[in-house]
């Protein structure tokens, strides 16, 4: 499979239909500047994870101490500010445009024994000479173009592919650098692919990192992708993706998702995500038969919402992904994905929404995931996951949060967000702790 050929093919369909349509978004350009926005988001972000064993710890200088000598306690205050430019198109049949984009963090408190959350960078990471900089920072953008409502970009970039997404869940956000190509001609169908040879991590400053799985860590040569999109009616929704990641796997994704209002104040939600990964090329990690699926249905009532998943694991080995944020599975939360092989996990979940009773912006949530019945043993004994996990493990995982967002006033959309993780595993050796301190104030300067 080669998901270019389709991103080209599917250029060269969007282009003549363009010419034939009637109406479009390039219709309504209004300008290169005309159009344009800036926006700057300040964000504060405090985080700390205390592992129960000290020698899982391995980043910074732990990697060259004893195990029984590393620092188990991670520790990371930092503050970032991201400057997001994105213009109009210029009018005509083909608009042309340009994205932007300037982050940037400063260390407020850390050392090289405490670094490791993925706040902040370190250089000589894992070595006796491990250090953590001061400050760092990136700039990039894209060119991009559009004919009637079909967009080409290439260049850095976040895409949101649910098999390639780049993450923010730390300080600064990921970038991938390649094309991408959106159209929504039909009102409720889209389609997007993507072709992506680098990738610039949340802690990095370096726009060519290697595409590396978050789990095996093994390079891809480039991501390909391209789904489709389809709203059947406004409470149903279907999505289709396809991907390749050169050398390691080939994976598939669908996504079902349902809504069933009941009255004004109530309803059902029903999501259903899976995906098919196997093995491609030189299959860089080894054997790959993975289908990974789970099934997450919500009620909602007033103020309360109460929420049931299952997950499941077919396959010896574990699901990975590329990109931080490339892993739509219900019970893939704050600290773990529960996705070890074979594994089945349930999870429940409770969010209140306190402007029902008159304080709105804030927001709680809790909920516990269980996981069971891992067995990694079959796993291909010459692939990047073998000896990982063991027979009959189980691990769980509780995460609370509160937030606050300002509703008006000179802090209006300001967020504050507090958030705490404890699991406990008897499988891989991370039992932890971990409290994340989340400020953010978002600016429309255009």
């Amino acid at each position: 499979m080669k998901i270019l050929k389709l991103s080209c093919l599917a250029l060269a369909i969007a282009a003549v239909a363009s010419q034939a349509a009637v109406a479009g978004q390039q219709q309504e350009a209004k300008g290169f500047v005309e159009d344009s926005s800036l926006q700057l988001i300040n964000r504060n972000f405090y985080m700390n994870r205390d592992y129960r064993h000290g020698g899982r710890n391995s980043q910074g200088i732990n990697r060259a101490k004893p195990v029984n000598e590393r620092n188990g306690y991670r520790e990371e205050w930092a503050h970032g500010a991201q400057l997001n430019f994105s213009s109009g198109f210029t009018q005509g049949t083909v608009g042309v445009g340009a994205d932007a984009f300037a982050y940037g963090g400063v260390k407020l408190d850390s050392g090289r024994g405490r670094v490791g959350n993925g706040l902040l960078p370190i250089s000589n990471n894992r070595t006796a000479d491990a250090e953590v900089p001061d400050s760092y920072g990136q700039i990039g953008g894209a060119l991009k173009l559009r004919a009637s409502s079909t967009e080409l970009k290439y260049g850095e970039m976040r895409p949101t592919a649910p098999v390639f997404a780049a993450g923010d869940s730390r300080l600064l956000p990921e970038t991938a650098t390649g094309f991408q190509i959106s159209s929504s001609e039909f009102d409720a169908l889209s389609f997007e692919a993507g072709h992506f040879t680098s990738i610039n991590r949340r802690n990095s400053t370096n726009s060519d990192d290697d595409l590396t799985s978050e789990y095996a860590e093994v390079e891809a040569r480039s991501v390909d992708f391209a789904g489709l999109s389809y709203a059947v009616n406004d409470d149903l929704s279907l999505m289709f993706y396809a991907s390749e990641a050169k050398d390691v796997w080939r994976q598939y994704f669908a996504n079902l998702n349902y809504n069933i209002p009941l009255s004004d104040s109530q309803a059902l939600n029903f999501d259903l995500v899976a995906y098919k990964t196997r093995d491609e090329g030189e299959a860089r990690a080894g054997e790959l038969d993975t289908l990974t699926w789970s099934l997450k249905g919500a009620y909602s009532f007033g103020a309360h919402k109460l929420s049931l998943a299952y997950q499941k694991v077919r396959g010896d080995e574990f699901f990975d992904y590329i990109g931080g944020d490339s892993i739509w599975l219900a019970n893939s939360v704050q600290y773990s994905d529960f996705n070890a092989p074979n594994e089945r996990s349930v999870q429940i979940r409770y969010d209140l929404n306190m402007k029902h009773y008159g304080v709105p912006g804030l927001t709680f949530m809790a909920r516990y995931i269980k996981g069971d019945d891992i067995d990694g043993t079959k796993a291909d004994p010459n692939g990047a996951f073998a000896g990982w996990a063991g027979e009959d493990e189980k691990h769980w995982e509780r995460d609370l949060e509160a937030r606050y967002v300002f509703q008006e006033g000179a802090a209006k959309d300001l967020s504050l967000r507090l958030r705490h993780a404890t699991h406990r595993s008897t499988a891989f050796d991370d039992d932890l702790d971990e409290v994340r301190l989340i400020i953010e104030y978002p600016l429309s300067i255009l």
